[in-house]
């Protein structure tokens, strides 16, 4: 499934993106939202998002805010315990306001053990609010996995109705369900009894161009009780291809009274300005632009307050990327790791031998996040290619010194070459239902 980005669109219009938006009783400030991605949001992806978008904020005359730069993810910030931030960061800190979990199947939560939920249900203090997505299309087992998801501690309780996937779809899971609201009516209210937490709902336009049911769908989730709706401006067949229609986030936003996210084509701070000025949504999701730029929220908090963002130098991706991966070799024993898409189709809760599985996660994702964070990087290629080759996290990490202590000079901002401009293509990195 091809998930590169088509070419940028000139953005021309431009509002500030919401300091706050409520869903139900929970305060998401500022109103931004890191989206559900399989394969990438797990905990350690995400605390280091809600760490890297760190931003401070100070009181200037008449009352107005201004942001100053976060301060530099360095050695002696984040070297020294990679996995163990501390947990004093809130949402009013960070320029994200809501994480959200990889999509984990319903029907896996509800016949597996409690001992090995807490796995797939791993987050920690720092990441509320926080915001578990669940998958699956019986409404009973939907009801008990979302009870288990607000037992464990969660903030609220999403339902996918986005993924493209084929093997999710053949489930009747993810977009699959586009094509049969009536259950996704009953798949509502049953979830919606079950829980006290907030429920929200994310989806696509609908199956294809001829059955776009995304207004009357949004009208539905808020008749039932749902807090918030968030739209990903493509159909089910288009999957990642073409351009987002932000004019149906504009629609819905007129048809409902509950909070309304849009989600699609956010890559930069301009583009988030221009997707609330021309929808007028509460809140903006972003899906592939945390992973290929992680200090997005960072920069929309500080385009918002004084229109203009600082760029990473060559020493800020170099800690950056150092952190993440020293982040991963050390956290990835602790849990977090949602059911893996691929296994949709088969029996829920199977048990496997994780203790061998570990190390090479860790690698794994390390070689898929240096697909993204080097893209646009001088001399990316020559340190992708040599992190392929690699076999273990030690010799990855050994790469990365070697490479960034050859290119770092002072604190100048990389000139991006040619490739900074190309599309971003995820098909060959993970499964991303954004």
């Amino acid at each position: 499934m091809k998930k590169a980005w088509e070419e940028p669109v000139e953005r021309t219009s431009s509002a500030p993106v919401p300091a706050e938006m409520k869903i139900g009783p929970v305060e998401v400030r500022p109103a931004t939202v890191l989206a559900p991605m399989a394969g990438v949001t797990d905990t350690v992806f995400r605390r280091f998002i809600r760490h890297a978008s760190l931003f401070t904020t100070t009181s200037a005359s008449a009352g107005a805010t201004t942001i100053a730069g976060a301060p530099r993810l360095d050695s002696e910030t984040w070297d020294s315990d990679a996995a163990g931030i501390e947990s004093a960061v809130t949402n009013t800190q960070s320029g994200c306001g809501l994480l959200m979990t990889e999509f984990t199947s319903a029907d896996g939560l509800s016949r597996m053990r409690e001992s090995k939920r807490k796995r797939y249900l791993t987050f920690f203090d720092d990441e509320h609010p926080i915001s578990a997505q669940l998958f699956g299309s019986n409404p009973e087992t939907l009801a008990e996995a979302a009870r288990i998801v607000e037992d464990t501690g969660f903030d609220m309780v999403d339902l996918n109705l986005g993924c493209p996937a084929k093997r999710v779809v053949g489930c009747n899971g993810g977009s699959g369900l586009l094509r049969d609201l009536p259950k996704i009516g009953e798949i509502f209210r049953a979830v919606r009894r079950s829980v006290s937490i907030p429920f929200t709902v994310k989806f696509r336009l609908g199956w294809n161009d001829v059955n776009i049911i995304c207004v009357e769908l949004a009208k539905m989730a808020e008749a039932e009780g749902l807090n918030a709706v968030s739209l990903h401006a493509r159909t089910r067949e288009q999957a990642y291809t073409g351009y987002a229609r932000w004019e149906w986030i504009a629609a819905i936003k007129q048809a409902v009274k509950i909070p309304v996210i849009g989600n699609g084509d956010i890559r930069t701070p301009e583009d988030a300005a221009a997707m609330i000025a021309q929808t007028g949504c509460d809140a903006v999701m972003i899906g592939r632009g945390a992973p290929a730029n992680p200090w997005i929220f960072r920069q929309i908090a500080q385009f918002t307050a004084t229109s203009t963002y600082d760029k990473p130098t060559a020493a800020d991706r170099y800690h950056m990327i150092r952190a993440y991966f020293r982040m991963l070799m050390a956290g990835t024993e602790a849990g977090g790791i949602a059911e893996k898409p691929e296994n949709a189709g088969r029996e829920a809760g199977a048990p496997t031998d994780r203790s061998s599985s570990v190390g090479k996660e860790a690698v794994g994702k390390m070689k898929q996040f240096a697909s993204w964070f080097t893209h646009g990087v001088p001399g990316g290629a020559k340190l992708r290619a040599a992190i392929y080759q690699a076999k273990t996290g030690a010799a990855i990490l050994d790469q990365v010194d070697a490479f960034f202590e050859a290119q770092v000079s002072g604190n100048a901002v990389f000139e991006e070459p040619a490739e900074a401009h190309e599309p971003i293509d995820f098909s060959d990195a993970a499964l991303v239902c954004d």
